[in-house]
């Protein structure tokens, strides 16, 4: 099954502040919106500018969103070795 043939997908970006993940995750979010999806995006980071855990969540679905934290993460993209951890 192709993951664009999936009701739900939940994605993870994460690794340090500073390398775009809060970025990538509002477009991909975005892109989801204009490919008519339902979309949630959440984001976390410390409070260093630089260097400091970042991530964020997207949830991309084609039904209603009923709860808009992911849970069980069907792309991970971890860029640290931390993250990863």
């Amino acid at each position: 099954m192709k993951l664009s043939d999936r009701k739900k997908i939940e994605v993870r970006l994460s690794g340090s502040g500073g390398q775009g993940l809060i970025l990538a995750g509002i477009v991909l979010a975005n892109a989801a919106v204009n490919d008519k999806r339902r979309v949630t995006q959440t984001q976390s980071y410390g409070p260093e500018s630089r260097g400091g855990a970042s991530r964020a969540d997207v949830i991309l679905s084609k039904e209603e969103i009923y709860y808009p934290e992911a849970t069980r993460f069907d792309i991970l993209l971890a860029l640290t070795q931390e993250a990863c951890d």
